[in-house]
């Protein structure tokens, strides 16, 4: 599956929607970003089930400002609408699919439970 750009109206309906979600905070005057793209393009037909979402924090400066953005490229890994994981930088291929596996494997429902009952994760 190809990379989808969303803007702040679809972004909690993507999140929300989706199972796992991949949010590449980005924008176009940005070096790494621009070399981070087709690592993250490569790596969403390596994962059909993932959506890979793109914010450009130019066009979409109140979303970034919401998500808190405060360098780029940043990649966000949202699981069940949950957030699981927040980087800034520009991650290798290797390091974005291992973090592919780990979000496909974490377990967000036991997660969840465990901070209900006040449990550490």
């Amino acid at each position: 599956m190809a990379t989808r750009d969303i803007t702040a109206e679809l972004f909690n309906e993507t999140i929300n929607d989706n199972d796992i979600v991949l949010v590449d905070f980005w924008a176009s005057w940005c070096g790494p970003c621009k070399a981070f793209a087709p690592t993250f393009a490569a790596s969403s037909e390596q994962h059909p089930d993932v959506v890979y979402a793109k914010v450009d924090t130019e066009a979409e400066q109140q979303l970034a400002a919401a998500a808190d953005i405060r360098s780029i490229p940043t990649l966000m890994a949202f699981k069940k609408g949950k957030l699981v994981f927040n980087q800034a930088g520009a991650l290798p291929p290797a390091a974005l699919e291992e973090l592919v596996q780990k979000v496909k494997e974490f377990d967000i429902d036991a997660a969840i439970a465990a901070q209900d009952n006040g449990q550490p994760e």
